[in-house]
C-alpha cells in the first residue's frame, strides 16, 4: 500500500510537559490505522500536530510530516488550511466546542464545500442533505436549520462526521468519533466510514479507548504512552501476541464472556500516566510496570517482534512465551 500520511519522530512540548516524545506513526492509503492508550497519553495532541492545530505555547518538531508524499511540516497558516477540510478531515472528540453555537448546522457544513471547491450554496446544501443522511439523521433539511444547541450530542457528532466528508477527503482522523453514541448507531457509523474506505481509498487513523472496535476496524494498531508508541503492529499480530507490558495491561482490561467469572476482579493497571517533563530518560511505564529492572531507567531500544510488529523495551521479543 501507498503511504499517504508519514509521521517521523513527532516531538511536542507544552510548557514544561513533553505531550509526545519521538511517535512515529503511518497510515496507508485505503488502511484503518488505530491509536490507542489511557486518557493523557499524547493520542489527541499527536493528530492535533498533523492537522496544525496545536494550542498556543506549543513546540512542534518532526523529522518529516509527510501528507500523499509532499512534506508539509514547514506550512504556514494559510498552506495548512488549504489541507484542513478538504483533503485531509478532523472528526473532534467534543462536538459542542467544535460547532459554532451562533451559526446553523446548514451554515456550517455548507462553508466547507463552498471554500474548498467552490460550490454553489444549493450544491453544497444539497450535498450537507445527503450527508446527514448517509450518517443516519432523519429529516435531514430541518436539522440543517437547526442551532447546534438544539440536537441532541449524538447528532451533533453524526454532524461533525457528516461534516468532515462534506469534500471526500483521502485522510480523516477521527477522535473518539462514536464516544456519544449508541451501539445500534455506532455499528451505524463504523459501517458507513468502511464503506466511504472502500469507495473513495480512504486512509483513517482512528483514535479510540475501545479495543472492541479496534479488533473489528483497524488494520493497523500503534499502542501510546506517555507521549510514545510503544507498540505498533497490525491488528491481528498485537491481539495475538502483545509484545509490550503496557498492551498487555490494556488487553487484560478487557472482560472476555466465559473467561471472567463471577465476584472476581477485573483486570486493571495500577497508578495513573505520569506527566513527562523534557529530558525524561528511560521508559515512562517503568513505575506501573510489574517486568520493570533497572534498564528501563536508560536507553530503551526499539526492537522488532516480527516482520511488521514493533515495540519500545527492554525486554526481548517473545518474552511472555519464554516467561
Amino acid at each position: 500500500m501507498t503511504a499517504l500520511l508519514e509521521v517521523a519522530d513527532l516531538r511536542v512540548t507544552i510548557g514544561s510537559t513533553a505531550a509526545v516524545r519521538g511517535a512515529s506513526i503511518t497510515v496507508n492509503k485505503g488502511e484503518t490505522h488505530c491509536l490507542v492508550g489511557e486518557s493523557g497519553c499524547g493520542k489527541s495532541i499527536s493528530a492535533l500536530s498533523v492537522m496544525g492545530l496545536l494550542p498556543r505555547g506549543s513546540r512542534r518538531e518532526t523529522t518529516a510530516l509527510r501528507f500523499a508524499g509532499q512534506e508539509i511540516g514547514g506550512f504556514n497558516e494559510r498552506e495548512m488550511s488549504r489541507l484542513r477540510g478538504d483533503r485531509m478531515a478532523m472528526i473532534f472528540q467534543e462536538p459542542m466546542t467544535s460547532l459554532n453555537p451562533a451559526y446553523t448546522v446548514g451554515s456550517q457544513m455548507t462553508e466547507v464545500l463552498r471554500r474548498h471547491r467552490g460550490a454553489t450554496r444549493v450544491q453544497a446544501v444539497d450535498r450537507a442533505a445527503e450527508l446527514l443522511a448517509r450518517v443516519g439523521i432523519t429529516a435531514p433539511g430541518l436539522r440543517l436549520g437547526q442551532f447546534p444547541h438544539q440536537l441532541s450530542g449524538g447528532l451533533r457528532q453524526r454532524v461533525m462526521i457528516a461534516m468532515a466528508l462534506m469534500c471526500d477527503p483521502e485522510l480523516l482522523i477521527a477522535d473518539e468519533p462514536t464516544t456519544a453514541l449508541d451501539v445500534t448507531v455506532q455499528a451505524q457509523i463504523l459501517r458507513l466510514l468502511a464503506t466511504l474506505q472502500k469507495d473513495l481509498g480512504l486512509g483513517i487513523l482512528l483514535i479510540t479507548h475501545d479495543l472492541g472496535i479496534v479488533a473489528r476496524v483497524a488494520d493497523r494498531v500503534s499502542v501510546m504512552y506517555a507521549g510514545e508508541v510503544v507498540e505498533s503492529a497490525p491488528t491481528a499480530a498485537l491481539f495475538a501476541a502483545p509484545e509490550h507490558p503496557y498492551t498487555r495491561g490494556l488487553l487484560t482490561c478487557v472482560p472476555v464472556p466465559g473467561k471472567v467469572k463471577r465476584d472476581e476482579p477485573l483486570g486493571s493497571i495500577p497508578g495513573v500516566v505520569p506527566r513527562i517533563q523534557p529530558g525524561f530518560t528511560g521508559c515512562g511505564f517503568r513505575d506501573r510496570c510489574a517486568q520493570a529492572t533497572p534498564a528501563c531507567a536508560g536507553t530503551i531500544p526499539r526492537q522488532r517482534a516480527g516482520a511488521d510488529h514493533e515495540t519500545l523495551c527492554v525486554l526481548p521479543p517473545g518474552w511472555k512465551a519464554a516467561a
